[in-house]
């Protein structure tokens, strides 16, 4: 990766807006191990296409959340639900996305979305207090 081209740097502008106070946390994580494969996540999937003109990013963060509940990827969905303040997409419009994905992706899908859902918003709620 180049970490000066374009895309890496419109990759980083991305994830900070959507990680927010969560960012540093995650650069933390960064191993010897994962260290190419973030780089790689970070130039294409958020410097490529997350930065991409056609869709507003709250809009591409609420089909990504639909995604991850159709192909059951819960641990990924946990962190996109718990990113959604930085994002503007509320428990409301999170409701009516997990609503839609029971009809296209299966109601045992969606049932285990709404219950990753409800334990990621309890948490967040018990950080608040």
């Amino acid at each position: 990766m180049d970490k000066d081209s374009d895309a890496f740097k419109r990759g980083m502008d991305v994830r900070k807006w959507l990680m927010g106070d969560k960012f540093d946390a995650a650069q933390a994580r960064r191993t010897p191990f994962n260290d190419e494969w973030m780089d790689f996540v970070n130039q294409y999937a958020f410097g490529e296409v997350w930065a991409r003109p056609g869709l507003e990013k709250k809009t591409r963060h609420m089909l990504t959340i639909a995604m991850l509940t159709a192909l059951g990827r819960l641990e990924e969905l946990e962190t996109h639900l718990s990113l959604t303040p930085n994002t503007g997409v509320t428990r409301d419009e999170v409701k009516e996305i997990l609503m839609q994905s029971a009809i296209y992706a299966g109601v045992p899908a969606a049932m285990s979305a709404f219950n990753r859902a409800m334990k990621v918003f309890a948490e967040m709620d018990k950080e608040k207090k």
